[in-house]
């Protein structure tokens, strides 16, 4: 028995391991494509649907996470397991489908004035920030929920599903704001 909960400890310490690594790289890639100075060509205009995709990705994603929600407040732990497993799902699709764009795309001005203007940034800028911190709470909310640590995961949820479900609600209506912007 002694020998199982070491290599449990071994491989939870892994796990951690790896959950910082990403909760790190991802945000930094992101940014380094944001920012780089040129886009990778892809050969094609297909690019600029991937934003319409993404608030669909992420419209998905929001549903599946009240779902998972109201399921747990139901007591329905499989089918709140299945819904956070599709948001899950969705969130890395969606990540994918993001660094595809940002890659490739130049970022679009928001052209709205005045108060609205504010607004949208203020958003934007809340979405980003948050978008950044998320993976971190996200994915050890998922790998204690995953392997059925309870306490550690009500621990965690407590912070990373509001996170969680403000960055999909918030990436929906920025995307909503700026669509009218968008040249392609």
């Amino acid at each position: 028995m002694q020998v199982s909960e070491n290599n449990l400890l071994q491989n939870e310490g892994k796990v951690k391991g790896w959950i910082i690594g990403i909760s790190v790289v991802i945000p930094v890639a992101v940014a380094v494509l944001l920012f780089m100075p040129s886009k990778l060509d892809l050969g094609s205009d297909w690019v600029y649907f991937l934003p319409h995709l993404n608030a669909v990705i992420n419209t998905a994603a929001t549903v599946a996470l009240v779902a998972g929600l109201l399921f747990i407040k139901r007591g329905n732990i499989s089918y709140h397991q299945a819904s956070m497993s599709v948001a899950f799902g969705l969130g890395a699709i969606f990540l994918v489908s993001y660094v595809i764009y940002h890659a490739a795309a130049e970022s679009t001005t928001f052209g709205g004035e005045g108060a609205i203007r504010g607004f949208y940034y203020f958003l934007l800028l809340t979405h980003i920030v948050l978008a950044a911190v998320a993976l971190f709470p996200i994915l050890f909310a998922y790998y204690y929920g995953y392997t059925d640590q309870r306490v550690k995961h009500r621990k965690v949820v407590k912070y990373a599903y509001p996170i969680w479900l403000y960055v999909t609600i918030t990436g929906v209506i920025v995307y909503l704001m700026i669509s009218p912007y968008y040249t392609h």
